[in-house]
């Protein structure tokens, strides 16, 4: 690994980095992005820098296009055009404007072209017309736009989304649109404007013309597709519903696509969810991963805050959903989604805890992913026990970065309840299919959260199933690469179609054993399948 040092608006942060990318590309999933207006080819000059120390390889025809001889001699550089192999520093001479909305991060989906791409929809007459997916989770709203019929991925975008002001969790949010018509208004229309801003800063920073945009298709749980659209939201709580198919489309999608600034002629697709809680987004991250098609016995679990969990057994897809609450995302003083500044690790040397930041050199909280290995390592080290109490004083505290922060009992009690669920959750579908956890051959472990997870200390306390660590993958947002699949091959919008069919849906609230299990699993240490 190599280390970006960045001069920006007079603070010096570092970034450490693989080489191969541009620097501009280094910067754009962090908050100290570089002006830009054209994808990074060198076609604007927007984005220049400083050379302070290290080797940034030699000037392009670009650069000494856009920058005179005396800029060139006192090191100035553009950030797209410099491939750094090692250490380098760099001063932000025209900083972006701050922005919520940033590149995905590295390896959260599979961002790239799609192969076999046979987009056969009627598409306006619309030059070069691009397609837009869309995720709509309850933390995040990630969505990235590829050029048709080519299937050639263009940009992406992730950020919060801005439902989190009514609340962290999906049964608050549905019980306020519940109580007000005015809220529920309200929450439909800051997801849309959130949407309509990130495209604006690929429109900006990528100099894509949005009327381009000639399909749009978008995915996610049933809790944020209801609000989204305005639709059924009440029914989701009434247990009675969790196995019922939920209808949130719209009569009409124009105001979106009005306000979107897309084609005026552009289609939409909501994918629709496939009953109770179990959303489009677990049928799009099977289609993504080929679940139903491969090994069996296998298992998808995408942890969030409404957490999905299916299990393959070589006939039937069994699903249901579990309520793990924001404690892998954002819940407690210092809890954060997998972003910038996030400990999204935590080791062990010699007894010393070393933490891991995510993109960052400004520790800001901890994320999910961070908070299993730091649980993990307090076991290891008996400041916790296997009950969730701490041995001497009633919270752990420890520093990063110069950052103080805090885990208390309150926090370990949220992680408990969440893992908790998600183990029943497993149990239960495995119980269903009459096999035992061991027999897993494969595990598919997805969303943000699942692209950081330290496997072994997700088996210590008691997240994922006891299986040799190999069989586990970390598939990342597998929801918006499936919404992509959908989007721009027939064969995989087929396999979504098939998909529909097989499942078998077991409502854990109404499962007998539940209670049993749950208490079981709320300790810190590895599931047990008796």
């Amino acid at each position: 690994m190599a280390v970006l040092t960045i001069h920006f608006c007079g603070e010096v942060h570092s970034l450490s980095f693989e080489p191969g990318s541009s620097v501009r590309d280094l910067l754009e999933s962090t908050e100290f992005r570089v002006r830009s207006g054209c994808r990074g080819n060198g076609a604007c000059g927007l984005c220049r820098v400083r050379l302070l120390s290290g080797a940034g390889g030699p000037v392009t025809r670009s650069e000494q296009f856009h920058l005179h001889e005396r800029r060139l001699e006192r090191g100035e550089r553009l950030a797209c055009q410099m491939h750094p192999l090692d250490d380098l520093t760099i001063d932000v001479l025209n900083p972006a404007a701050p922005s919520n909305w940033h590149a995905t991060p590295e390896g959260l989906w599979r961002r790239g072209d799609i192969p076999g791409s046979d987009v056969l929809r009627e598409l306006p007459n619309v030059r070069h017309p691009c397609g837009l997916a869309i995720d709509v989770g309850t933390t995040n709203i990630c969505l990235s736009v590829f050029e048709l019929p080519e299937g050639r991925w263009f940009a992406d975008r992730w950020g919060r989304n801005p439902q989190g002001a009514w609340g962290a969790d999906v049964l608050t949010r549905l019980s306020a649109a519940a109580a007000s018509e005015e809220t529920a208004q309200e929450m439909g229309e800051a997801v849309a404007d959130a949407i309509g801003e990130a495209l604006q800063d690929i429109a900006v920073r990528h100099g894509l013309d949005l009327r381009r945009i000639a399909w749009i298709t978008l995915v996610g749980n049933t809790a944020m597709l209801c609000l989204f659209t305005g639709r059924n939201y009440a029914l989701l709580l009434r247990p009675e519903n969790w196995t019922e198919f939920i209808d949130c489309q719209p009569a009409d999608y124009t105001s979106w696509t009005e306000r979107w600034s897309v084609h005026p002629e552009a289609e939409m697709e909501i994918l629709a969810p496939l009953a109770g809680f179990v959303g489009s987004d677990l049928l799009a991250g099977i289609v993504a991963t080929g679940l139903s098609e491969g090994i069996a016995p296998a298992l998808f679990v995408d942890v969030g805050t409404n957490s999905e969990v299916a299990l393959w057994d070589g006939r039937t897809l069994h699903v249901t959903a579990a309520a793990g609450g924001p404690a892998f995302e954002s819940s407690g003083d210092f809890g954060m989604p997998a972003e910038p500044g996030a400990v999204y690790r935590v080791s062990s040397i010699e007894g010393r805890l070393d933490f891991h930041l995510l993109g960052d050199d400004r520790a800001k909280g901890v994320c999910g992913s961070g908070l299993v290995d730091l649980i993990a390592r307090l076991r290891e080290g008996n400041i916790l026990t296997a009950t969730g109490n701490f041995m001497q004083k009633q919270a752990y505290a420890f520093t990063v970065g110069g950052q103080k922060m805090l885990l208390t009992k309150r926090d370990v009690d949220a992680f408990q309840r969440a893992k908790a669920a998600i183990a029943v959750g497993t149990l239960a579908l495995c119980r269903e299919a009459g096999i035992h956890t061991q027999e897993l051959r494969r595990i598919c472990v997805a969303g943000a959260f699942g692209r950081y997870l330290d496997v072994t200390s997700g088996q210590e306390v008691g997240l994922l199933p006891p299986v040799p660590p190999e069989r586990v993958e970390l598939v990342g947002n597998t929801a918006l690469a499936g919404c992509a699949d959908v989007m721009l091959s027939s064969e995989a919008a087929e396999r979504l179609s098939r998909l529909r069919k097989l499942p078998k849906l077991i409502n854990l609230s109404y499962y007998p054993a539940f209670d049993d299990l749950f208490l079981e699993n709320l300790y810190l240490r590895p599931i047990k399948d008796d």
